[in-house]
């Protein structure tokens, strides 16, 4: 494959005094009479220079920048790629040297950083390298139908001219070896469209890249299985055979992932006894029934109006903060983030920072902070109020596959349904419960949601009466959907305080084991903030 040397050269057939372009190969080809000269049957070529030491850092993007100032969009016609496509990204090819530009995503005025390749094949970055996108982003808004992501800038051009500049095609910025980082790093624009089409080489790095891109945005994905002979995109195109690769393109397969096995392989397995969770919870008698908490799990913490839901689950949020070594992500869409924070940090204190009644030493609060939100594990949603479902089902997939977050914490699932407003409690519920749970068995995470229960005939769950799966607000799908239900309750008006700050943990639903029943009771201490278990099941002892 031929690289351009030199561009502008006359050309002897039709007069032009710069239309004529010279490969490395000795083959010619002219713009204005669109004739090309294939190189000599011999084999010879010409010698390329390449510079010594290519520029670096700032002084190198500067040489680069008046490089690509120059808006020498020329076509690679060995490559079938027209001078438009290049335009399009901005691709300039100067003295053998093919300069990729690469943007930020929301500044798309001026290159941030270039790529350049050489004839010798060397790439060379320079700019700021950190703030580009991806190849070709500056140039598609969010959201849309289809984005096709390739494993190379030359894949990006190939695959836009064949699809007649219809659909949005961008390049991962390393080859191969970063597609993961690099797709997690552009995690939220990407997962804006509806399809992401990946479109990797048909080597044994393209095709674990595109497996792994796949597995990053799960049932969205769809991978272009090439056709035998190619390799990739350019292959296509160098071909003339535009008709063939979108034919691959629309029956891009749906990514399905590895793991169907012949059970009778498993014995190793089974015969292997059961690991203990990584996590327990903070209450010894939740653990006698559920034994801990577990990946690819849907908690559901369910309760009548103020009786302990948002305080409980800051408890297991700050059990997992301490027993876990991987990140967490808060929705808590009833209070701002600083609320949220300052609860935390009061676990950690065991004080109530957040109220000002409260007296506490810069020094006290620089250790609660450390231990809290100073861990650089937890990711909160800056959001206050209702949202829609998708965007919220958006933000927890974020958490999990962008941020690495293997613990989600969504208070409250009620918030999100208040949302919807041509859809009725029952059908809103169906709807985001279906959707996290096919989003637990995607990415594997511990998913923790809050839900209200319905009020009960006679007495209220404030006045202590026992919960039930019966009593889920609006839909029966948080209780089919959910492998943990632990209901809560406590006479909120009794006389006895004890009894009033008192609250029972009932285990209503168990896939894990089946046991239920009452399993703790957790006394409110309004010093400290914290819940304090005071009677747990006696297999806990």
């Amino acid at each position: 494959m031929s690289d351009i040397i030199e561009t502008r050269l006359p050309c002897d057939d039709c007069g032009s005094s710069d239309a004529k372009i010279l490969n490395n190969n000795s083959s010619t080809y002219c713009y204005s009479c669109n004739k090309y000269t294939p190189p000599p049957r011999d084999g010879t070529a010409i010698a390329v220079r390449v510079p010594e030491k290519p520029l670096t850092g700032s002084e190198g993007f500067d040489a680069t920048l008046a490089l690509l100032a120059t808006q020498n969009f020329v076509g690679v016609p060995e490559r079938g790629l027209s001078a438009a496509t290049l335009k399009s990204y901005g691709v300039v090819i100067k003295g053998g040297q093919v300069i990729y530009p690469y943007f930020e995503p929301t500044e798309p005025t001026s290159p941030v950083a270039a790529k350049v390749r050489y004839p010798d094949k060397r790439f060379q970055t320079s700019g700021e390298w950190g703030k580009g996108g991806l190849f070709g982003q500056q140039l598609f808004p969010k959201g849309g139908k289809y984005i096709t992501v390739t494993e190379g800038e030359y894949d990006a051009l190939a695959s836009y001219q064949m699809m007649g500049s219809q659909y949005p095609v961008v390049s991962i910025r390393n080859g191969a070896g970063s597609a993961l980082k690099d797709c997690k790093s552009h995690y939220e624009w990407l997962d804006s469209f509806e399809t992401i089409v990946v479109c990797f080489d048909a080597d044994e790095v393209g095709i674990k890249a595109a497996d792994d891109v796949g597995q990053l945005f799960g049932g969205k994905a769809k991978i272009i299985k090439h056709v035998k002979g190619y390799k990739d995109a350019c292959d296509y195109l160098a071909e003339n055979d535009s008709q063939v690769f979108m034919k691959r393109f629309w029956n891009a397969e749906k990514y399905v992932p590895d793991g169907i096995i012949l059970a009778s392989s498993l014995w190793d397995e089974v015969n292997t006894p059961m690991e203990v969770a990584e996590v327990q919870y903070p209450f010894k008698g939740i653990n006698a029934l559920t034994y801990g908490i577990r990946p690819a799990e849907l908690v559901t913490v369910t309760a009548g109006s103020g009786l302990g839901k948002s305080q409980f689950v800051r408890e297991v949020v700050w059990a997992v903060l301490q027993q876990s070594k991987h990140n967490i992500g808060l929705l808590f869409l009833e209070e701002s983030i600083r609320k949220t924070g300052l609860s935390l940090m009061s676990l950690a204190a065991n004080k109530q920072l957040h109220l000002p009644t409260t007296t506490s030493t810069e020094e006290e609060r620089r250790s609660s902070f450390d231990l809290t939100l100073g861990t650089e594990r937890l990711y909160l949603l800056d959001h206050f109020g209702s949202t829609d479902v998708d965007n919220i089902v958006g933000r927890v997939r974020y958490m999990a596959k962008a941020l690495d977050c293997a613990y989600i914490f969504l208070d409250h699932v009620s918030i999100v349904v208040s949302a919807q407003a041509n859809l009725d409690e029952r059908k809103a519920l169906d709807e985001i419960m279906t959707k996290l749970r096919m989003l637990v068995q995607e990415t594997g995470i511990a998913l923790f949601v809050v839900s209200h229960l319905r009020r009960p005939e006679n007495k209220g769950h404030e006045e202590g009466a026992a919960t039930s799966l019966s009593q889920l607000r609006g839909s029966a799908s948080i209780a089919q959907l959910s492998d943990i239900v632990l209901g809560l309750e406590r006479d909120g008006q009794a006389e006895d305080m004890i009894t009033r700050n008192t609250t029972t943990v009932r285990v209503l639903k168990n896939r894990f084991s089946g046991e239920t029943g009452r399993c703790a009771d957790l006394l409110y201490d309004k010093d400290t903030g914290r819940m304090i278990e005071t009677v747990f099941d006696e297999r806990a002892l």
